[in-house]
């Protein structure tokens, strides 16, 4: 990289909007991944059952996938900003719920689950509204494809730093710490929304039905194929590949007999893999051919997978789980890329919904299903299992991913849309 690229990669941070949201978001990213890192710790702890895990993320993204449509259409209607004060400020009151059951050590399981279930719910309304946002922070629409990459890498770095201090703090602390920790977090996104200054917003000047505007979405898709496309194989990816993660406690407990500063490693290996593949998305040159890359990223995916679930060491996990990192972001990097900048701006906010409806819909079930293969069989098998799928997955949707790719695809560099 050339030293005018470089000065360049972080060109979206001259928007003071936008540098507001990053920095607010850095912070309440780490917060997040500490929290998600540990309730699965805390509810394996409880139950050691490998289905309860996947309840627990059941519980926390299905409401997602049942709200997510009203959450777009609520993104296209109203203030993103004023969405998203609520939104984080609801999540920060369940932290602090999570941060006093765990204190007073007057917890169950059920309660974990609901409040799982609330974030879930919050989740359907501040995603559509979160994603899309990015286009309003940036005056020079040039540089929207850097934020973009810059959003990437963001998240990336904190599925690294997350996991291992939640591991360090889980250990040192307990649980209510990590949880107070991501309330606090929260007040760092609040701050940087009250602190943007952004134009009077303008509401649509008609508000049709939301039945309507759900028909006039399904409508779109079906003049959009490649984006139908990409969203079902997000479904298949996280019905019976993502949800990978819901084991990982269960390898660093039961198969290499660690503790919780042994699934933070694992979680931050991951969270390594991610962050290299962050960088790689970016430094592509621009003729990269993006459905190629998405392709053997799913495949890379499968055979990490098959190789983590043949370890009976955490050394020997570790490179594993950073080839599991790199390339179960790849897919999906490039898949919510190719909507974002594609779809057109009055469906941004319905499309981005129809994407986290398909993951958010799907992954739990997933997580279900994992769970109790895992409970039945075992953790390893139903890893392998996973991994098996990942190779099918690719081989089955090369042939249509192939057919629908465009010169605005396979041309775009992944700097621009990462």
């Amino acid at each position: 990289m050339t030293q005018v690229e470089t000065r360049n990669a972080f060109r979206a941070f001259r928007n003071r909007n936008y540098a507001l949201f990053f920095c607010g978001q850095s912070i309440s990213q780490i917060g997040t991944w500490m929290q998600r890192t540990a309730v699965s710790w805390v509810v394996y702890s409880i139950t050691h059952s490998a289905y309860m895990l996947g309840l627990a993320v059941f519980a926390q993204q299905f409401p997602s996938f049942l709200f997510s449509l009203l959450g777009g259409i609520v993104s296209d209607r109203y203030n993103r900003r004023t969405i998203l004060l609520i939104t984080q400020t609801v999540s920060l009151l369940q932290s602090v719920l999570l941060a006093i059951l765990t204190l007073t050590h007057q917890y169950a399981v059920w309660q974990i689950l609901a409040l799982s279930v609330l974030l879930g719910v919050v989740n359907a309304f501040d995603t559509p509204a979160r994603q899309p946002m990015v286009h309003e922070l940036v005056h020079n629409k040039e540089d929207i494809s850097n934020a973009l990459a810059l959003n990437s890498a963001m998240v990336n770095i904190a599925r690294l730093i997350g996991p291992a201090l939640s591991g360090i703090v889980l250990q040192t602390f307990g649980a209510h710490t990590c949880f107070t920790l991501n309330a606090v977090s929260f007040l760092a996104v609040i701050t940087s929304l009250l602190l943007m200054k952004l134009p009077a917003f303008v509401p649509p000047a008609t508000k049709k039905k939301a039945v309507t505007e759900l028909a006039e979405g399904f409508r779109y898709l079906r003049q959009t194929p490649r984006i139908g496309i990409i969203i079902i194989f997000t479904m298949c990816m996280g019905l019976l590949v993502l949800p990978y993660d819901t084991l990982m406690p269960v390898f660093a407990k039961v198969i290499f007999t660690g503790d919780a500063l042994t699934f933070g490693y694992i979680a931050s290996a991951v969270g390594l893999g991610s962050i290299v593949a962050s960088f790689y998305l970016a430094s592509l040159h621009k003729s990269a051919n993006l459905t190629r890359i998405l392709l053997i990223s799913i495949g890379v995916l499968g055979v990490g997978l098959i190789g983590f679930s043949r370890c009976t060491s955490f050394y020997a996990a570790i490179p594993f789980a950073v080839v599991i990192g790199l390339a179960s972001l790849t897919p999906m990097t490039v898949s919510i890329t190719i909507i974002q900048m594609e779809a057109a701006a009055p469906m941004r906010g319905r499309v981005m919904s129809y994407i986290a409806m398909a993951y958010f819909g799907m992954l739990p079930l997933g997580s279900l299903l994992a769970g109790a293969v895992s409970q039945s069989l075992s953790a390893p098998f139903t890893m392998l299992v996973q991994g098996g799928i990942a190779v099918a997955i690719a081989g089955v949707f090369s042939r249509h991913l192939r057919q629908h790719a465009s010169a605005a695809d396979d041309s775009g560099t992944i700097q621009q849309s990462s």
